[in-house]
């Protein structure tokens, strides 16, 4: 659900997963999709069907569904929407509830911003898990969330009561898995109560070691930066650091990407220069050695200073659309159909591709060993 541009896609089957469905309702993402599905070397695997979630027969779905998967939209939650929440009516939680309710997949897996946890929005997430945890209570007629939540809470709260789903949710920074961007986001995995409960992954990549790389000048010899051009994030210490793999950077992610062409018409792959960008106070650009600030959608246009770079002589430019792709780890065969401001969206708005692998990967362990019989069906993915 809400399939957007694919990161989330790509991710599951990068973890093993066979992608079957992809539904988005953008006619870009769609056409994205269709063309990355259709490709010579398809990037992601899947039957785009163009279709608002809300007007979804989910009883017409062939059974047995092992996974329900999606980005729900953002907006209501992000700390630069108008922080509508539940009031927003792109919020559709509801709908990615009722596609559990109606389909009782084996596994359920839902990303969002990390402001969907911040006090004002708590309320209503809480609302979400504790659904997720039993999805056949459904509301009633002209019930709001909040009284559904207080009629779910006391069907819980029984002694009698026992879960429908396992329900688990963390915080991840995306930089912490290997992707070059520092990228918060909320995973809400549910396994169904006949299944293991699900274990969320240890970080694979740290801040430390990436700091200790640079003071210890591996780093910078490994980009041949000259020792006039090298910086460090703290202090001269190398007493600092662990065991981990360093934070990736945008140096890093760019590295062999070759240079941008100065003409959009001329380039075939998203890597052409985009003129116009800025710096004003707050909205500087990310830093060469150093993971990539958030990538923004963009809705309203991308604001001064940000999806931009500070390259190795100082200037402030705009990434690149294929810059962008790269820092959300799609890989260089995705390609994204639309104008810039439409590409940006769906690059923004994806969900990084290493990272929704890193969390998919155990869910399809767990399946392994809890269903051995599921990886030699053919089984359906929504």
């Amino acid at each position: 659900m809400f399939a957007g541009a694919g990161g989330l896609a790509i991710g599951l089957e990068s973890a093993g997963f066979d992608p079957l469905s992809l539904y988005e309702i953008d006619k870009h993402a769609c056409a994205t999709l269709a063309h990355n599905t259709s490709s010579q070397n398809p990037t992601v695997r899947g039957t785009v069907l163009k279709v608002d979630v809300r007007s979804v027969d989910w009883s017409r779905v062939e059974r047995p569904v092992t996974l329900v998967s999606g980005g729900v939209p953002c907006q209501p939650f992000s700390l630069g929407g108008k922080h509508l929440a539940h009031r927003d009516n792109r919020n559709l939680f509801p709908e990615a509830l009722r596609a559990v309710r109606q389909l009782r997949p084996a596994v359920v897996l839902l990303e969002n911003v990390k402001g969907l946890l911040r006090p004002s929005f708590r309320p209503y997430f809480e609302y979400v898990v504790d659904v997720l945890s039993v999805p056949s209570l459904m509301p009633k007629a002209s019930e709001s969330w909040y009284e559904h939540h207080l009629r779910v809470l006391k069907h819980r709260n029984a002694n009698s009561f026992v879960p429908e789903y396992q329900v688990v949710y963390e915080i991840f920074m995306a930089a912490d898995f290997g992707v070059p961007q520092l990228r918060e986001r909320v995973f809400v995995v549910a396994t169904r109560s006949d299944l293991p409960k699900y274990s969320f992954p240890k970080p694979t990549h740290s801040r430390a070691s990436l700091t200790r790389s640079q003071v210890t000048g591996e780093y910078w010899e490994r980009h041949r930066v000259p020792n006039r051009a090298r910086g460090a994030q703290v202090g001269r210490s190398t007493t600092f650091g662990d065991r981990l793999l360093p934070w990736v950077t945008v140096r890093d992610a760019l590295a062999d990407l070759g240079e941008p062409s100065s003409d959009e018409a001329a380039s075939w792959d998203n890597h052409w220069l985009i003129p116009g960008a800025r710096k004003y106070a707050g909205h500087s650009g990310s830093s060469m050695d150093w993971p990539a600030k958030t990538i923004k959608a963009g809705v309203h246009g991308v604001p001064g200073g940000e999806n931009s770079v500070v390259t190795a002589d100082g200037r402030l430019r705009y990434f690149t659309l294929r810059e962008l792709a790269r820092i959300q780890t799609f890989p260089d065969a995705h390609f994204f159909l639309g104008a810039r401001t439409h590409v940006t969206r769906q690059i923004g708005n994806a969900v990084p591709c290493i990272l929704a692998a890193a969390v998919a990967k155990p869910l399809y362990c767990l399946l392994q060993e809890a269903l051995p019989e599921w990886v030699t069906q053919d089984v359906t993915a929504v």
